[in-house]
């Protein structure tokens, strides 16, 4: 059973790729949590379907948006909605992500650019775009996702990796600039989870070997232990942790 977190209840939470993976995992337990949850996500099937999934019975009704966050004009109106809906967003989790396989030789400037759109820039606007609302409440908790990949020199994916390992270095940054009006920023740093993604498209027998060797901890590692450490990064018992990497990954690195 997850801890409960009292200081979440109620709370305005906006969550960026929230419609499946790892961000619906974080939907599901920031709704049981009874926060007052709006997420985005480009696939409206899935967010639309999981907001319905998770009506019944929440305290507060999740609210999907669909928006492409690659176009910062259309994620800037998708916040705008949720806080609307739910209030000033004292909570970010920016989630949203694509680790496709790609090649040193088929990378064009299109796809570089591409590639850092959706794994790191929208990160800075979602950002940019709450730190107003946590200001006015007094504090915020912004979580950035990142990821061991880029630490374990994994090949066949150097914009992700390169996105990824930026992120590291905006939180810090962000930590330091909002800290002064009780905004933290911290990154998550997840292992290579068990999602169905991945089981569909890159877990393969060796890579099941490869996980074997490298985590310290021989067990799946799966969305609800990277929710678990966003509840309490999100939640005032980590009031004071900032500009820090909480690695969640069974001991690899």
């Amino acid at each position: 059973m997850n801890a409960l977190y009292p200081s979440l209840q109620d709370r305005s939470v906006l969550i960026t790729g929230g419609a499946s993976g790892i961000g619906a995992t974080l939907v599901e337990n920031f709704v049981a949590q009874g926060a007052k949850v709006g997420f985005i996500d480009i696939d409206a099937g899935n967010g639309n379907a999981l907001a319905a999934a998770l009506a019944t019975g929440a305290r507060h009704e999740p609210l999907f948006v669909h928006a492409d966050l690659t176009d910062i004009a259309a994620l800037k109106v998708a916040i705008e909605a949720i806080r609307a809906s739910n209030g000033l967003i004292t909570v970010l989790l920016n989630n949203a992500a694509n680790d496709k396989r790609h090649s040193i030789e088929e990378t064009t400037p299109q796809t570089w650019d591409l590639g850092i759109a959706v794994n790191l820039r929208h990160q800075f606007f979602s950002a940019q775009a709450v730190a107003p609302d946590m200001r006015a409440a007094g504090g915020g908790s912004i979580i950035n996702l990142g990821s061991v990949s880029w630490m374990l020199k994994q090949g066949s994916m150097p914009v992700y990796l390169t996105a990824k390992s930026a992120v590291q270095g905006l939180t810090r940054s962000l930590a330091r600039d909002l800290g002064p009006s009780n905004i933290r920023v911290n990154t998550l740093v997840p292992g290579w989870v068990m999602t169905d993604k991945q089981l569909r498209l890159w877990v393969k027998p060796e890579s099941k070997d490869e996980i074997a060797k490298g985590q310290c901890i021989n067990q799946p590692l799966m969305p609800q232990h990277i929710a678990s450490m966003a509840l309490f990064l999100a939640a005032d018992d980590s009031a004071m942790c900032t500009a820090q990497d909480f690695v969640v990954d069974g001991g690899w690195t």
